[in-house]
C-alpha cells in the first residue's frame, strides 16, 4: 500500500516538474545539463531543476529530483565545510542554493574506488582512462586495490574528454599548485564520504567534484556526493553479487543509463548532440524517483516528504522572502 501510494504521488507529480526557469531578475542566466545559474556579481544563484541528464544530454525530467539533489548536496556540503570550503552561502528553498560567485576551474575531478561506467567500457576496448592504466586481469564492478583520480575537461555542451593529469600540467589548463591542491581535496572529501556512506550501509562508488577560485581560495563548487554526481552501491550485498557475476543493487541513475543502453542500444550510449530524445517510459521515471528517495534516506537519514506542489511558484515565494525576487 504504501508502495502503491508513492507511485501514484510521482505521478501525480509528473506533469508539476521543472523543466526550467525564468527569472530575468536575478541576474545573468547560464543554463546547465541540470541547474538554471543566475549571476550577480559576486553571487550566483543555483537553482537545480527535475532535468535529467545522461550520456552529455538532457533526457527527460524526474519528479522530486532537483529538490533532492540539492538537499543532498547541502547537506554534504554542511557535513565538510571544515575540511574543504565551498561556495554555499545560503539555501532560501529546498532547489535553490545563494553561491560565491567563483572563477571555474576547466577540469572535473573524478575520484573511482572499483572499475564500472566509462572506465569499465574503456578498461575492456585496452583503453586508459585520463592515461591511467589499470591491471589486467580485473573484473566489472571490482574494487580497485588504490582510490584512482581520473580528471576530465569540463565540456559546455557535447562529450567530457578524460584528460591525464601530466596534460593538463603540460598544457597550463590549471596552475600546478591549484592542481595539488583540488587532488588533496578530492582525496578529502571522498574519503570522508566513504566511510560516512558505509556506516549508512552504502558504498561510494565513485563521484566528481568540481572546484573555484575565489579570492585567490579554492572552494568546492557546484555539487557534492548527489545521485547525479556520484555512484551508490548497498553494501551489505554487493559481496555476493559480485562473486555471483550480477550487478549491485544501485541507488543512483546508472540504473537509467542501463535502461537507455538496453531500450534504444541504437542510439545510446553515442547519442549525437542534436539527435531527437526517444520516449521514456513513466515505469523508469519512478523506480528512478524511488531510489533516489531511497539514498536520500539512507545519506541523510531523513525520510523524504514528497508532496505534489507547484515547484516553480515555491521557488517563487521563497526567493521573495530572502529578498530576491
Amino acid at each position: 500500500m504504501v508502495s502503491e501510494s508513492i507511485n501514484e504521488i510521482i505521478k501525480s507529480q509528473f506533469d508539476k516538474t521543472l523543466e526550467s526557469t525564468d527569472f530575468s531578475s536575478l541576474g545573468d542566466f547560464y543554463e546547465g545539463k541540470v541547474r538554471d545559474n543566475y549571476i550577480n556579481d559576486d553571487i550566483r544563484i543555483i537553482i537545480a531543476t527535475d532535468r535529467l541528464s545522461a550520456f552529455d544530454r538532457v533526457i527527460t525530467t524526474i519528479p522530486f529530483k532537483g529538490q533532492m539533489l540539492n538537499q543532498i548536496s547541502s547537506f554534504w556540503f554542511e557535513k565538510t565545510k571544515n575540511l574543504v570550503k565551498n561556495h554555499v552561502i545560503s539555501i532560501p528553498d529546498p532547489n535553490v542554493a545563494v553561491v560565491h560567485q567563483c572563477e571555474m576551474i576547466p577540469v572535473e575531478m573524478i575520484v573511482r574506488a572499483y572499475i564500472t561506467g566509462s572506465a569499465w567500457r574503456a578498461y575492456t576496448k585496452g583503453e586508459a582512462t585520463s592515461g591511467i592504466i589499470l591491471p589486467k586481469g580485473l573484473h566489472k564492478n571490482q574494487k580497485l586495490e588504490d582510490i584512482i583520480l581520473t580528471p576530465s575537461t569540463k565540456a559546455e555542451s557535447g562529450h567530457d574528454i578524460y584528460i591525464s593529469r601530466d596534460k593538463i600540467l603540460k598544457d597550463k589548463m590549471v596552475d600546478k599548485q591549484i592542481y595539488a591542491q583540488m587532488e588533496d581535496a578530492s582525496y578529502k572529501l571522498f574519503k570522508f564520504a566513504q566511510d560516512y556512506c558505509y556506516k549508512n550501509g552504502l558504498i561510494l562508488v565513485d563521484t566528481k567534484y568540481e572546484f573555484g577560485i575565489k579570492d585567490g581560495e579554492l572552494l568546492v563548487t557546484d555539487e557534492i556526493h548527489t545521485q547525479d554526481s556520484s555512484r551508490f552501491w548497498i553494501s551489505d550485498s554487493y559481496r555476493e553479487r559480485f562473486e555471483k557475476g550480477d550487478e549491485p543493487e544501485i541507488l543512483d541513475k546508472e540504473i537509467f543509463r542501463g535502461w537507455l543502453m538496453n531500450t534504444y542500444p541504437d542510439i545510446f550510449p553515442n547519442i549525437a548532440p542534436n539527435q531527437e530524445i526517444p520516449p521514456i517510459s513513466s515505469e523508469i521515471k519512478i523506480e528512478l524517483v524511488k531510489r533516489y528517495m531511497k539514498s536520500f534516506q539512507k545519506i541523510t537519514g531523513d525520510e523524504f516528504k514528497a508532496e505534489v506542489s507547484d515547484v516553480k511558484e515555491r521557488i517563487i515565494n521563497n526567493l521573495k522572502k530572502a529578498n530576491y525576487l
